[in-house]
């Protein structure tokens, strides 16, 4: 093991002001986008990108999980990942119900027209 590890890390503050740049950068791309007065899902695509792209860099360098060993970062990475999974399929599941509805309620709107 090196000095540095048996002591504690000491990282270069270098990292920390280019990681803060790279998010000040990032945050006026998100208000250019309010500027800009985009829309649809070209707006939301953005805004979504660079909210992911912040978090993901505060949390590896802020929080120092780029650091960290495997397990822990598994440990910590991997629910917030299953949770969107999980909410991604249940929008799907959702926009089917309410499609199914919608045909099953057309179909009986029609047969109790033809009627």
């Amino acid at each position: 093991m090196s000095d540095a590890h048996v002591e504690g890390q000491q990282h270069p503050i270098s990292i920390y002001f280019k990681v803060w740049i790279l998010l000040f950068v990032l945050s006026a791309g998100s208000y250019m986008v309010d500027y800009l007065a985009l829309q649809g899902y070209l707006r939301w695509s953005l805004i979504l990108t660079f909210m992911l792209l912040k978090a993901g860099f505060i949390v590896a360098i802020f929080m120092h999980m780029v650091w960290e060993r495997r397990a822990l970062l598994y440990a910590i990475m991997l629910p917030p990942i299953a949770i969107l999974v999980f909410v991604t399929l249940m929008t799907f599941e959702g926009d089917l119900t309410f499609f199914t509805r919608g045909v099953t309620f057309a179909a009986q709107t029609f047969q109790a027209v033809m009627h």
